[in-house]
């Protein structure tokens, strides 16, 4: 589900990165004009709108800046540009299965000596291949009174030691409720670690501003910020700049991807983002073959395939630089790590 950010050119006084938030781009006639393309050149498989109430068109002009410009299979506007494959009815709701191992509205508990709290439903971008575009973020996220009981949760369960921050994606609210909620769980003393999953600080690198940078420092938590990027050129100038920041407040920066058909499965395109992501100083973590989402199977990449593009990868990095090929599957301990032969 989405949050409404009301368009409003007049208030330069907001932060930029809420500017550039409200400002995003939701027209897929503007988002063609930007990269220099016209509908008729998109084939039959192209649609303005898209079925799945909450989850239209949404992408920051920032996140365009970095796509080639007339080119329509572009690594980057393929992850956000609607499609009518997403109509099709293959695929769960559900495929994760979140909602079964949710003790609390907005807190999944489904690993030892960890949770995941899902603070808001709101995104900066909306990638087609979400394994959550289908998730009731309305009755199943920590907003409200759901705070209070996840806290009551933590307490009662001394072996957590580390939360994660999910969504949505949770740097869309602001620095002050952010540093309110990093404080609060900070007063519980078995918790040790504070993780944040974010795609803003590449899709919105204005995002990673002082006051984030401020109360990232000064927390008591170990934190990591685990990003999402999902290719090279998703990397430009003012990314790198932003996750420079990020890495210099103590925070360790690591990157997740997710193996995209005709996005980046090939060895080619994931050796060149292991190597930009060291440039600004972010470790591959995981690469994710795609959870059987609803509205994305059209993305999937057969795990033979990734097999192949590790294999490949490891004879040309160094191992630091090659990310676990992984897959989540539902009632698992752990994510289930996929090896070659």
């Amino acid at each position: 589900m989405s949050v409404k950010l009301i368009k409003n050119p007049a208030r330069q006084d907001e932060p930029n990165w809420k500017y550039e938030l409200a400002n995003a781009i939701t027209s897929v006639d503007e988002l063609l004009a930007r990269v220099n393309l016209e509908p008729q050149q998109l084939n039959a498989q192209q649609l303005t709108t898209i079925s799945t109430p909450g989850f239209r068109l949404r992408v920051p002009a920032s996140f365009v800046a970095n796509m080639r410009l007339g080119d329509i299979h572009d690594p980057l506007l393929r992850q956000i540009l609607p499609t009518r494959a997403e109509n099709t009815g293959s695929g769960l709701l559900d495929p994760v299965a979140d909602l079964e191992h949710m003790p609390s509205p907005g807190l999944l508990h489904k690993y030892h000596g960890r949770v995941l709290l899902i603070t808001t439903g709101a995104c900066a971008v909306h990638c087609r291949y979400c394994f959550r575009r289908n998730f009731p973020y309305s009755e199943a996220s920590i907003s409200g009174a759901h705070w209070q009981a996840a806290l009551d949760y933590i307490r009662a369960h001394e072996e957590i030691q580390e939360v994660i921050l999910s969504g949505g994606d949770p740097l869309v609210l602001d620095d002050h409720k952010l540093d309110r909620m990093q404080r609060e769980l900070a007063e519980i003393a078995h918790l040790k670690y504070l993780r944040i999953h974010s795609r803003l600080p590449v899709v919105l690198a204005s995002r990673v501003n002082p006051s984030l940078l401020s109360w990232l420092e000064q927390s008591r938590f170990r934190i990591s910020m685990v990003i999402h990027t999902n290719h090279g050129n998703e990397l430009g100038r003012a990314e790198q700049n932003a996750l420079e920041a990020l890495r210099g407040t103590g925070a360790a920066l690591l990157n997740q991807s997710v193996l995209l058909h005709q996005i980046n499965d090939t060895a080619e395109a994931l050796i060149t983002l292991s190597q930009r992501l060291h440039d600004c100083g972010v470790l591959p973590y995981y690469l994710h073959l795609l959870d059987k989402t609803r509205g994305a199977m059209h993305f999937d990449v057969p795990e033979s395939h990734g097999v192949q593009i590790i294999a490949a990868m490891r004879a040309k990095l160094p191992g630091y630089l090659v990310p676990r090929l992984v897959r989540e599957l539902a009632g698992e301990n752990s994510k289930t790590a996929i090896f070659g032969i």
